[in-house]
């Protein structure tokens, strides 16, 4: 525990010093010694991105939780961004009430798996009352059900290579994690909303659900979750769509 503190307090003091001594370039070196760099750290934004990132990862350990609340808290309307998928292979596991939906999570694991979505229901069941707020500025409290991602992780047996989760979705969008986001407990594989099924336009039949990040981080309709060590040869590099399109890509609150 002491040891853990003096490193955290050392990591802490050298990202607050060099930033002000030597400005934030060297910040950004100092963090990459402690592999604290995210995938979008280049560019005019990237000093910035890695100082936000490397500060949160240093401040907020993976134990840290996101406020839950009272049922009595949940929001009476709850707002949805986008629209639901038009892949015609989504429409059609949509006419079929998902009977015949799988997830298939695959790459450094030790057993490439498939689950369908009654294999989610039967495995341990994790809710929370937690608040969504998007990058729009408005934001909801929604009960979430699901199986946490790191039940799923354990199964398929993640490789000590690993550093990232990827999430491709129905909606050809695509979201990643790092190794402490996606083994926090409140992150979840979501099939249910508020007492019932997940609600399509909010991402059925299961949509990944990260409580200490902004909504877009978590994205609906998934298909596939990949993991990985490395994200440049996916999409443009930078961890996910949402930085392609002008967001970070870590987005914590």
């Amino acid at each position: 525990m002491n040891r853990t503190l003096t490193r955290r307090k050392v990591i802490t003091t050298g990202l607050t010093a060099l930033a002000g001594a030597s400005g934030l370039a060297v910040a950004a070196r100092f963090a990459d010694q402690y592999g604290l760099i995210p995938p979008d750290h280049g560019g005019i934004y990237g000093i910035g991105e890695t100082l936000t990132y490397a500060s949160q990862r240093v401040l907020m350990s993976r134990h840290s939780l996101a406020r839950e609340f009272s049922p009595s808290q949940i929001s009476k309307v709850a707002p949805v961004n986008g629209g639901t998928p038009l892949a015609f292979d989504y429409q059609q596991l949509l006419a079929r009430k998902f009977t015949d939906w799988r997830l298939e999570v695959d790459g450094l694991v030790a057993r490439p798996s498939s689950f369908s979505l009654a294999d989610l229901h039967g495995f341990p069941v994790s809710r929370q009352i937690t608040h969504q707020a998007c990058e729009e500025g408005w934001s909801f409290i929604a009960e979430w059900i699901g199986v946490p991602l790191s039940y799923v992780l354990n199964l398929v047996g993640v490789s000590t290579r690993a550093k990232y989760v990827v999430f491709f979705a129905y909606d050809d969008s695509w979201e990643s994690l790092d190794l402490a986001d996606a083994w926090h407990p409140q992150t979840l594989l979501a099939y249910g909303m508020n007492g019932g099924e997940l609600p399509t336009p909010h991402g059925a039949p299961v949509r990944l659900r990260v409580a200490r990040q902004l909504g877009y981080k978590s994205p609906k309709y998934l298909a596939q979750i990949t993991v990985v060590d490395s994200l440049k040869d996916i999409g443009q590099g930078l961890g996910s769509i949402s930085p392609e399109l002008g967001y970070s890509w870590y987005a914590g609150i």
